[in-house]
């Protein structure tokens, strides 16, 4: 009886990261959206005060992965092997768009860079793809979690038809 309290008490912990992950993944799609709408057909760019907002929802939700959904894979506890194969599989390049989101946000929140035409419309399309990449992964992820069937590919292309359409 113990163990099912304790499987119970474990799920429902991961339930909470996952929602909380979500929601800021959220966050970060409805700025994105708006951020790229500004930068590609606004008079300008975005202004330094919209930027850094941004910049924040950025590293949180790349946080909020890291220090809530992926804790038990990075410390090797994770103890089903549906969960630790994939994870050994899809963790390195979300990694990667974790490193590639956090330069992001360093180099607009911090340096300003945004000044430099054309830049920030680059920069913003390249995170958007990353972003697409590491959604799909951790999609893929969050079902073997919560023990659910493998998220549907229409799931994974809405998020890229969005984040492309948004973001080019």
């Amino acid at each position: 009886m113990e163990k099912s309290g304790q499987r119970k008490k474990r799920r429902s912990a991961t339930d909470r990261q996952v929602r909380h992950m979500l929601d800021e993944r959220r966050k970060l799609l409805a700025m994105l959206m708006k951020i790229s709408r500004l930068a590609h057909h606004g008079p300008g760019e975005p202004g330094a005060t919209v930027l850094e907002k941004f910049c924040e929802l950025v590293v949180d939700y790349t946080a909020a992965g890291h220090f809530g959904l992926y804790q038990r894979i990075t410390q090797g506890t994770e103890r089903r092997s549906r969960v630790a194969d994939l994870a050994t599989r899809v963790y390195p390049p979300i990694e990667k768009t974790t490193q590639l989101a956090l330069d992001f946000s360093e180099r607009y929140k911090i340096d300003g860079e945004h000044g430099r035409p054309g830049r920030l419309e680059r920069d913003l399309s390249r995170l958007g793809e990353a972003l697409t990449t590491r959604m799909e992964l951790e999609d893929q992820l969050i079902a073997a979690m919560l023990e659910q069937a493998p998220a549907r590919p229409a799931r994974s292309e809405e998020h890229t038809s969005e984040l492309q359409s948004h973001v080019r």
